[in-house]
């Protein structure tokens, strides 16, 4: 075989090994981060920065005031807010934003086994509220779907609301959670919520400050987008194996440990 042909083959094998690279790099960003089917919300830093400033003079919320944090809330400056025994050897971190359909994709999944293991005082989970879809789609329905979870919180209510929020999610691109009566219609969902210092908490905004901090909390922690879930400090939502009974049995183990 001639030199020229030798050089020619190996040509060849080398285009058809870097259109193979390409592939796989290509299938690689395919990939998504799934846990029970659900797609995260990507924070795109350069193009969400320039959504965020976009949009900075057009939210009438006045999110600059005191910094106001539910009650019963602890962590880094306060803005975790705590559900189960905090005896539960296994803790688990979630950064949330009630627009976000992977979050509710993530809720609906994973719902009753956080749940079962949060009643047997096996678990005690860290909510962590953000506004990741205003940013990226414009409006308020982040900020004030969150405030609102926060006033639930202040009334003993939080969980319930919580999940009531997540079940009852507008499309991503219907900011209806922007209207406070939608909120507080759905408080009446969960039983003895739908009250006047409740409504009063949701139509002042009580908690949009604390709200904005814990967004900035998001935002500084270097994190992919929303949900983030942490189990005991690792990224669960990152394992395409995790599953409600995987789960499970990682904290049911740790509780026998």
């Amino acid at each position: 075989m001639s030199e020229k042909n030798r050089d020619g083959k190996r040509t060849a094998r080398e285009r058809l090994a870097e259109e193979r690279a390409k592939q796989k790099t290509a299938e690689k960003r395919r990939r998504v981060l799934i846990v029970g089917g659900a797609v995260v919300c990507v924070l795109a830093l350069a193009a969400v920065g320039g959504v965020l400033a976009a949009n900075a003079g057009k939210d009438k919320t006045d999110t600059a005031g005191p910094v106001t944090a539910p009650s019963g809330a602890n962590g880094d400056d306060s803005l975790a807010i705590p559900v189960g025994k905090e005896s539960a050897k296994s803790t688990l971190t979630v950064w949330e934003d009630f627009r976000c359909p992977a979050c509710k994709s993530f809720e609906d999944a994973y719902r009753s086994t956080i749940h079962e293991l949060t009643d047997a005082g096996q678990l005690k989970v860290e909510y962590h509220l953000a506004t990741l879809i205003d940013g990226n789609m414009g409006g308020s329905g982040s900020l004030r779907a969150a405030n609102a979870a926060a006033c639930a919180q202040d009334a003993g209510k939080f969980t319930a609301y919580h999940d009531v929020l997540f079940e009852n999610q507008p499309a991503e691109t219907d900011d209806a959670y922007a209207k406070n009566g939608r909120l507080i219609e759905l408080a009446g969902k969960v039983d003895g919520l739908d009250t006047g210092t409740f409504k009063k908490c949701v139509d002042d905004g009580s908690h949009d400050s604390w709200v904005a901090k814990s967004h900035q909390a998001f935002q500084g922690g270097g994190f992919s987008g929303t949900p983030t879930v942490l189990l005991n400090g690792k990224n669960i939502y990152q394992d395409q194996s995790m599953t409600p009974a995987k789960l499970k049995q990682m904290v049911q183990q740790a509780d026998k440990a």
